[in-house]
């Protein structure tokens, strides 16, 4: 009930390759996430050819080379797809992809996915939304970018086209990558929440892995990261990704956070309950006492172990007669 619904974000960097999509794969399974996700685009819909890059796809690509070329070197065709769903139903963990046009929605359909991601730079995207909304699937929607009348829009936009809002999953997000941490804003994401009544969850292109697993106690469900097989490769998402080990770690601490949170009931935990009698402490005698002597403060100690009268009684004690002969430090 309080599994927290991780997923590691290959994106795209497989660099165009499925055998390094399989690796992804590994790590990404032996980090102990729930899924796996890539993007499904054809380069031809998605950007136009004199579209400019983001600046820091400037910094980690040819700076010669435009945008339309830098993805289209990225795209994985049908056959990629079906044999990266299988390899992933061998290693025990979901596969999912981003689609970032309607070919691609109605491919990813098609191959049998229940939960559509939609990204950030999507969600103004009226006929797109629409799409997604009429297929009727789980729906998580990144909202980097965005302000809250336009999150308002786009799910009204996709409960309008027959997505039910208790299927959609709102994730806070920054665009910038890295993204700086004055800018994470992450109580935003609570704001979402509480805006929309829907689950909510962040995802992250922080440094680090603290940001995601403080989203975690402030009740994010899902939690999205980047994550690479070396920060060094050649591509535009490998500097602002987890290599294998970090990604381990961040599951790691997420698992042992949400154990951590608990019921929230406060009560004394079974691991701390042998303590009470050690560490608490009960009334005893502070002299010998005598039968039929009344109990004073000056003959009355509050003394370890704790398995004797209770303290709080301390005033119901006090003044009474001892009904028996009393040693120094006995339990009354």
């Amino acid at each position: 009930m309080n599994h927290v619904f991780i997923i590691a974000e290959a994106g795209v960097n497989h660099n165009g390759s499925t055998e390094l999509a399989k690796q992804l794969i590994d790590a990404a399974a032996d980090a102990g996430a729930d899924a796996v996700k890539f993007q499904t685009f054809k380069a031809e819909k998605l950007v136009s050819k004199n579209a400019q890059k983001a600046d820091y796809q400037k910094e980690t690509t040819n700076t010669k080379e435009s945008q339309f070329d830098m993805i289209k070197k990225l795209e994985l065709d049908l056959d990629t797809h079906k044999e990266l769903i299988t390899y992933c139903q061998k290693k025990n963990i979901m596969f999912l992809s981003t689609p970032f046009d309607h070919d691609s929605i109605e491919m990813l359909n098609e191959l049998g996915l229940n939960i559509f991601k939609i990204p950030s730079g999507e969600i103004t995207n009226l006929p797109y939304l629409r799409h997604i909304g009429s297929l009727g699937k789980e729906v998580i929607l990144s909202t980097g970018m965005a302000d809250i009348g336009e999150i308002e829009d786009a799910l009204d936009v996709l409960i309008e086209a027959g997505t039910k809002r208790e299927h959609i999953t709102v994730l806070h997000a920054n665009t910038m990558y890295p993204t700086p941490m004055q800018d994470v804003n992450l109580r935003a994401m609570v704001t979402i929440g509480n805006a929309f009544d829907v689950s909510y969850g962040y995802s992250d292109h922080t440094l680090g892995i603290e940001v995601p697993v403080a989203a975690v106690t402030m009740g994010a469900t899902v939690i999205e990261k980047h994550f690479t097989l070396d920060k060094n490769m050649e591509g535009p998402d490998h500097k602002a990704s987890l290599e294998p080990d970090e990604l381990k770690a961040m599951v790691n601490a997420i698992r042992n956070i949400e154990v951590a949170l608990g019921s929230g009931i406060k009560k004394p935990s079974p691991s701390e309950k042998p303590n009470m009698v050690i560490a608490r402490k009960s009334i005893v005698a502070a002299t010998p006492v005598k039968k039929g002597e009344i109990f004073t403060k000056k003959n009355l100690a509050i003394k370890r172990p704790g398995n004797g009268i209770n303290p709080m009684r301390w005033d119901e004690i006090v003044g009474s007669q001892a009904q028996k002969d009393y040693l120094e430090d006995e339990l009354i």
